[in-house]
């Protein structure tokens, strides 16, 4: 199998699935409002950092009674700050079907050693059995699974009368798929997936429920000061006024308010999850007439629109060994970075060989539909040897 080398190529060929691509028009002029050389608990910084919470709730919409705060750590220190906190007074059901998931697990009964854990794990492309998850317990999941392309197709699933709390990793998610704010009481997400942000900063939203039992739950175990969100048996409100646990980088909390006013001005989430769902149909079209490329996720329901995840279906590649198919991928990978037409998209070090192809909102179509005859070029390549 041959292809002649595509004549047309991504003006953008930044496909990688964290951090993703700025938004078009990106520059490093748009952040000259940055409060640098400053305390980002001067007047001027608060300002910011309380801009970066209100434009966050406009944008993704979030209900007026959820709290939004800033933490550090990026999406890993929200989802810590959130399980070392709320967990333990009650069994929990833990959810995982791809890498980052199976780390929340292992966390959960390797550090915390919660006696009552129901681990419910699928293997990549598919979801556990959602109708058995006990919301009686409190309830951990991803709702985007960026190393598998599995998503949850939406909140159906969830009790609305649970006694139990919800606590979802949103990170590949958010801004990007429509997020049942009814069901969720805990969302964490990173900038750098859907708005193509700076890393090492996490949002960390609370409904009131999580805030409830912030507020009459103690946690048996010592609790680092940086996950610490209550005082005397009270939320530390300043968290979700802009007042960070530690000193974030006033230049990333302006380049997160860029892409947020970018987002605003095409229409907000949903105007975000437009342009990603057009990005997947592009790709889904081209799968269907390709006969070397398949989906990683099984049920077209549970298909991700951002961290779109795909396996090697022709019958040559698939009979290699997965130590060879990943050495075929990244074989692959590197003539797309040679070329300069895509970056960083090989699979997830964890997940079945093949390829990752970032389809958030800062991508634009015309992009994804150069980039994939250029697919088909470095498979022939490739396969050629």
């Amino acid at each position: 199998m041959t292809h002649e080398r595509p004549a047309v190529r991504p003006v953008n060929p930044h496909f990688s699935s964290g951090p993703c691509a700025k938004r078009p028009g990106w520059s490093l002029e748009n952040l000259k409002e940055a409060v640098v050389g400053r305390s980002h608990r001067s007047s001027l910084g608060k300002a910011r950092l309380k801009l970066a919470i209100d434009l966050t709730r406009e944008v993704l919409g979030v209900p007026d009674d959820y709290r939004i705060g800033i933490v550090p750590a990026s999406d890993t220190g929200a989802v810590e700050m959130a399980m070392w906190s709320l967990l333990g007074a009650r069994g929990v059901d833990m959810l995982a079907w791809e890498s980052f998931g199976s780390g929340w697990v292992s966390d959960v009964i390797k550090q915390l050693k919660l006696p009552d854990v129901r681990n419910m794990t699928a293997d990549y492309g598919t979801l556990p059995d959602l109708a058995a998850v006990d919301f009686d317990r409190d309830v951990v999941f991803t709702w985007n699974g960026t190393t598998s392309g599995v998503r949850v197709p939406n909140g159906d699933w969830i009790a609305a009368d649970r006694a139990g709390l919800t606590i979802c990793d949103a990170t590949s998610a958010a801004f990007a798929q429509d997020l049942a704010w009814d069901k969720l009481d805990v969302v964490t997400y990173s900038w750098q997936k859907a708005l193509g942000g700076e890393a090492a900063h996490g949002m960390l939203i609370l409904g009131p429920r999580a805030v409830e039992r912030l507020e009459s739950y103690s946690p048996a175990w010592p609790m680092p000061k940086i996950f610490r969100m209550t005082k005397g048996g009270k939320l530390i409100e300043g968290i979700f006024k802009g007042e960070t646990i530690n000193t974030p980088s006033m230049l990333c909390v302006e380049d997160y308010i860029d892409a947020l006013q970018w987002a605003r001005s095409l229409g907000g989430a949903k105007a975000l999850q437009a342009r990603a769902d057009a990005n997947l149909a592009v790709v889904a079209k081209w799968v269907a007439e390709t006969p070397w490329a398949d989906f990683l996720a099984r049920d077209e329901a549970s298909r991700s629109n951002t961290s779109v995840c795909l396996v090697f279906s022709d019958p040559e590649v698939a009979r290699l060994s997965a130590d060879e198919q990943t050495a075929f991928a990244k074989a692959m990978v590197k003539k797309l970075e040679s070329e300069g037409v895509a970056y960083d998209i090989g699979a997830y070090r964890d997940a079945p060989p093949g390829l990752r192809i970032w389809c958030g909102g800062t991508v634009e179509k015309q992009d994804v539909a150069a980039l994939l005859p250029w697919l088909d070029w470095a498979f022939g390549e490739t396969l050629a040897g």
